[in-house]
């Protein structure tokens, strides 16, 4: 059982740490450190256990994988494609698709290095294999850990429930993205209240080029529309960026005192980064989603991965040079 004992080890490190600060983009790579361990310890097990059967498990789940990678890019072109016809042509819908453009290519790169077998095919093809497993173990270990951290008890008690702003259809009228994140606030505030509490609602929302009213007061015609008092509603309508929601809701809540707490809400696919991003700015809360169409959510994710990528862009590139260094070194030893 000791070829175990690295997966278990990161896995008591990754609980410490989401006991002490769940908001870290680390606790993330810990989860997926943690279940590559756990995996290749139990491929070599079954591998060296000598037996047919062991043998043929192992192979038989690394032809699943083949296999799988082969679905997901069938799932990203028609993901794709439906987003397309939903959404429009805008550059952030075409990201589903652009994904299993570039994740076919790669694996037609590996078939033409393994084919050919010449020096650039075959650094092309190392160098383009290493970003991919790195890039993959990442994105698999933000949608474990999003998952994750989605499910974790928040407070029961909180001062303030923000909820984030999204954008308004035809200037005016709060979409259903973000009548999600508003109907859940709903439902989170009026959770508080049954508790014993008293909780302001802060809509978060400044006014777009493109927009006749701030995203905020929308939002809280919305509520009030619903029955939801209007006293209990405070705007914070200069933001233009989940950072500056942040910013200026957290401004707004600073005026009870520096120990208030709350309960901020946008959609499942946006909470973890919401959460990074609150950590980053000193908000005291944590971030619970609202449910979002199934067909948008993929594309959205691929979004969400890139903006976290870019948020630790020196590490990334780091990684990413040497990885093309890599590449390099085959073509030139070969």
């Amino acid at each position: 059982m000791l070829v175990y004992a690295p997966a278990a080890l990161l896995f008591l490190v990754l609980c410490w740490r989401v006991l002490r600060e769940r908001r870290k983009f680390s606790n993330a790579v810990l989860l997926g450190l943690a279940a590559l361990c756990a995996l290749i310890a139990w491929l070599s097990q079954l591998i060296g256990s000598g037996s047919t059967s062991g043998r043929v498990i192992a192979f038989a789940l690394l032809a699943l994988a083949a296999l799988g990678t082969l679905l997901l890019i069938y799932f990203l072109f028609s993901n794709g494609l439906h987003m397309v016809r939903k959404e429009g042509r805008s550059p952030t819908n075409l990201l589903s698709l652009l994904a299993g453009v570039s994740l076919l290519a790669v694996v037609a790169l590996l078939a033409a290095a393994a084919v050919v077998r010449s020096p650039v095919l075959l650094g092309l093809g190392t160098a383009a294999l290493g970003l991919t497993c790195y890039l993959s173990f990442l994105f698999l270990s933000l949608l474990g850990y999003s998952f994750l951290y989605g499910r974790l008890q928040v407070r029961r008690k909180a001062d303030y429930v923000v909820v984030l702003g999204s954008g308004l259809i035809g200037g005016t009228t709060v979409p259903p993205l973000l009548a999600s994140r508003l109907d859940r606030a709903k439902e989170v505030h009026e959770r508080m209240v049954r508790r014993g509490g008293s909780p302001v609602l802060i809509t978060s929302g400044g006014q777009g080029p493109d927009e006749k009213l701030p995203e905020s007061h929308a939002m809280a015609d919305y509520l009030t529309a619903r029955g939801f008092p209007a006293d209990l509603i405070e705007r914070e309508d200069r933001s233009t960026t989940t950072e500056e929601n942040l910013r200026f809701s957290k401004a707004i809540m600073e005026k009870t005192g520096p120990g208030y707490r709350c309960v901020v809400v946008t959609n499942n696919y946006h909470a973890f980064r919401a959460a990074l991003t609150a950590r980053r700015v000193g908000v005291r809360g944590q971030v619970v989603g609202s449910p979002t169409a199934s067909y948008f959510w993929p594309n959205a994710m691929i979004r969400e991965f890139a903006a976290i990528l870019d948020s630790y862009r020196r590490t990334n590139i780091a990684i990413c040079l040497l990885l093309l260094a890599c590449g390099v070194l085959v073509w030139a030893t070969r």
